[in-house]
């Protein structure tokens, strides 16, 4: 029988010592060693969750941990017991095209469920005594809604953001959406659309939320304003965030937005890096002031305007290693007090680094082709991933060994900056792989969920998924679900 190495927790050792003698709390020491950078370097694969027929393109945990909900290409929504691996519930959401993200209402003992796709709808899904399911249309975009953002405490607000650029506050308790603005580029005319694919909400404060889209800035709006002055005025932002060397590239835009617990606002930009900003790297509520220059007053020259700039000695904490060109990618925090920041990238891997300093410490390969979501537990070390192919991993601390970073880590390519130029159609788009990232080539590629294999009609679909494979085995199942790359979550309409 192989020996359990010596473990190296002297730290855990000794906070062991100081919660029996009861100079640190219960909670304090379940927090500390959550946090403990020896469970994260031993994080791996503890069970796969099979089910889905498509890629899987949202993941999350459950205000509890006991049930993971997850949704696809193939239009369903799972509650998943991750333990047992085995589905709890499976229901058509009645989006007619890819599920791009659902989340589980607070405080609604997990009956309530939100979701929004790639057919511009925002919907709402309520399950019933005996486990029927009745969902209704919430909203609708003028294109993908690739995120919304649920206010924290709240069982019945919700935002979302679409990449027609407007944005969209929802009361389940009503019927009505209400339109707060829509989107559009800080210079120029003005009239040009800035194409969105993720909101979050802070959840220190949660008047506050954040946009980002198509390009580099990240907008943070304060909802007491809509309230105190309707929609006059409304699409002014509060404040601006965006490294300083990024301001003004056409090439950028942003996938991802995370706020941690200490309001810090995390962004990860397509082509480029992930950043960390703190309230006072903010840029403020006007980027662009009237240049100071003199002029004749018979001269025809206009005053043009300038973009102010950020205090050159406070710069962002930056995360690299990462591939974020391929994909809409999320982003976010790991640990009981967000120590961690996570990311997936186009190698298939998911990556953490050290969010003090940005040190990567693990990189875990967790997909064949592209990592796009990650839910951290919200209450012990664990982790759900999902991307392009058809289950979901789970990942808990039970290696016996620490696990060392792969030599093949590449930094992000300069010359990859195609993502946010063209017409949007992502028809001819050619997505390749560097197989140096993978030690499984003998694998033969399946083909992950193009959803025009699904039948739209609502009648066809079958909602009790009797032909799934939803037994929670790490087989593939029996289930063909053929199709290229084109219908994932892997283009805006602003071209992949």
């Amino acid at each position: 029988m192989k020996k359990r190495p010596r473990a190296t927790l002297d730290q855990a050792v000794v906070d062991i010592g100081r919660r029996e003698v009861g100079d640190l709390s219960a909670r304090s020491f379940a927090r500390r060693l959550a946090a403990s950078e020896d469970l994260v370097l031993r994080l791996e694969i503890y069970k796969k969750l099979n089910g889905h027929r498509g890629c899987v393109n949202t993941v999350g945990f459950n205000a509890d941990g006991d049930i993971v909900i997850s949704g696809s290409d193939d239009r369903h929504v799972k509650l998943w017991d991750w333990q047992t691996g085995k589905v709890k519930l499976s229901f058509y959401s009645g989006h007619l095209s890819n599920v791009f993200q659902a989340k589980i209402m607070p405080y609604t003992d997990d009956r309530s469920i939100v979701t929004c796709a790639a057919d511009g709808q925002a919907r709402h899904a309520q399950i019933l005594e005996g486990g029927q399911v009745e969902t209704m249309l919430l909203a609708k975009h003028r294109g993908r809604v690739h995120k919304l953002a649920v206010e924290p405490g709240s069982p019945h607000i919700v935002y979302t953001c679409g990449e027609d650029g407007l944005v969209q506050r929802l009361d389940l308790r009503s019927n009505t959406p209400t339109e707060l603005f829509t989107c559009r580029e800080v210079c120029g005319t003005h009239e040009k659309v800035v194409q969105l694919n993720a909101i979050a909400i802070d959840p220190r404060n949660p008047n506050l939320f954040v946009i980002g889209g198509s390009d580099e800035y990240a907008r943070v709006y304060d909802i007491r304003n809509y309230k105190r002055n309707g929609s006059h005025n409304f699409g002014r932002s509060a404040n601006y965030f965006c490294p300083s060397h990024l301001i003004g590239d056409a090439n950028v835009g942003i996938t991802g937005l995370a706020y941690s617990d200490q309001s810090e606002l995390l962004v990860s930009y397509n082509d480029e890096l992930i950043y960390l900003f703190t309230q006072e790297m903010g840029l403020g509520p006007d980027l662009l002031s009237a240049s100071t220059k003199s002029v004749d007053s018979n001269s025809s020259e206009v005053t043009s305007p300038t973009v102010v700039t950020a205090d050159d000695s406070v710069t962002p904490q930056v995360y690299k290693g990462h591939r974020n060109c391929e994909t809409v990618k999320g982003v976010g925090f790991y640990g009981p007090k967000c120590e961690y920041v996570v990311s997936g990238s186009d190698c298939g891997r998911v990556f953490i680094w050290k969010k003090k300093g940005g040190r990567l410490i693990h990189v875990m390969k967790a997909d064949k082709h592209v990592v796009n979501c990650i839910g951290p537990h919200p209450h012990i070390p664990a982790l759900a991933s999902s991307g392009i192919e058809r289950d979901i991993k789970i990942w808990t601390p039970k290696a016996i060994e620490r696990a060392t970073l792969p030599t093949n880590v590449e930094q992000v390519p300069p010359d990859r900056m195609a993502w946010f130029s063209g017409d949007g159609s992502d028809e001819d788009e050619d997505y390749s792989y560097d197989d140096d990232f993978y030690d499984d080539d003998d694998e033969e590629d399946e083909g992950h969920g193009d959803s025009s294999d699904v039948d739209s009609d609502d009648d066809d679909v079958d909602e009790d998924d009797d032909d799934e494979d939803d037994d929670g085995d790490n087989s593939d199942g029996g289930n063909s679900f053929s199709g290229d790359y084109d219908d994932c979550d892997f283009t805006l309409s602003i071209s992949s």
